[in-house]
């Protein structure tokens, strides 16, 4: 029984080694860093089992193991506190992967109504899809946008978007990116569409790459909103957030809330099991509040966060 607990534990040795060392970035090892929190729990069952076993040199390695990952994992789970007076400007910001464009534009610009959503990020958005948005009112609430020629991913708002001239890093100006006015304040907004790791784990780090570029200096008062196709347990992912940047379901004690992938036509009766999609804040803003919402036709659940303009 000992050695099948010593086979359990593999895994997760190697998903702790993995992040320890960072060789993930840019790597295959990146698809199997996604279920370092399911091996965390695989760590503790085992642990459980060595101890009533009374092996405790096995025991004495699993619990090695486990604190290393409860460490990286609990701080998601615990609210970062603080309160945001009433009248502190507020922006509402949303994130969609429209799935090749097979998204339901009638529910999403619902959830955007519903939601009251100021910016708007969508990701994949291909074929007929922006057409479909404006079918179903997107331009009513929404009547601002950015929608590079040839992309697949824009920025849709119901403030005045404004390019980003001259003085911004051209790293900054490579990426679907635009300004706000929030209470007087600027606040910079990347829609964020990574490659996936499974189709290239080297493009995915070189995109991960441009993204750091462009918030080097640059965090304050920016937001970083998409489907980043990476967790937070990621090396890339934490390398963008060491730049300075928040992500808003680790700060509001939601880091367990998956994202993907969506139960729909290729994930039948499939739970979303891992989180991919993010909001990221600088400094200059505090999370508020932050939902995942379930949108026919895609793979991916949106996510809706609030942000106070905190100075």
């Amino acid at each position: 029984m000992t050695g099948l607990c010593g086979v359990g534990l593999v895994l997760p040795a190697v998903l702790v080694a993995t992040r320890l060392g960072g060789w993930d970035d840019g790597t295959a090892l990146a698809l199997p860093v996604v279920l370092l929190p399911y091996a965390a729990v695989a760590t503790l069952l085992v642990l459980g089992v060595l101890l009533a076993l009374r092996s405790w040199w096995a025991a004495g390695l699993a619990g090695l193991l486990a604190v290393v990952q409860l460490c990286w994992l609990v701080p998601r789970f615990v609210p970062a506190g603080g309160t945001v007076a009433a009248d502190v400007p507020r922006l509402r910001v949303a994130t969609s992967n429209a799935y090749l464009g097979q998204v339901d534009a009638d529910a999403l610009v619902r959830l955007v109504r519903e939601q009251r959503v100021d910016v708007l990020a969508v990701e994949e958005l291909r074929g007929s899809a922006a057409a479909a948005l404006e079918r179903a009112g997107i331009a009513e609430v929404l009547p601002h946008r950015q929608l590079p020629p040839g992309g697949d991913t824009a920025l849709y708002s119901r403030l005045p978007l404004a390019p980003l001239d001259e003085s911004a890093p051209a790293a900054a100006r490579a990426q679907v990116a635009a300004e706000v006015s929030v209470g007087g304040r600027v606040v910079r907004l990347t829609a964020v569409h990574t490659y996936y790791p499974l189709g290239d784990a080297r493009r995915w780090s070189e995109d991960f790459e441009g993204l750091r570029a462009a918030a080097e200096g640059g965090t304050r008062d920016a937001v970083f909103l998409g489907d980043f196709n990476a967790t937070l347990d990621h090396a890339p992912m934490r390398d963008l957030l060491a730049t300075g940047l928040t992500d808003t379901h680790a700060e509001l004690g939601r880091g367990g809330s998956p994202t993907w992938p969506e139960d729909n036509a290729d994930f039948p009766r499939l739970p979303p099991m891992i989180q991919i999609d993010h909001v990221l804040h600088g400094k200059g803003l505090t999370g508020v509040a932050v939902s995942e919402h379930r949108v026919p036709g895609t793979d991916h659940r949106a996510v809706v966060a609030e942000l106070a303009v905190t100075g």
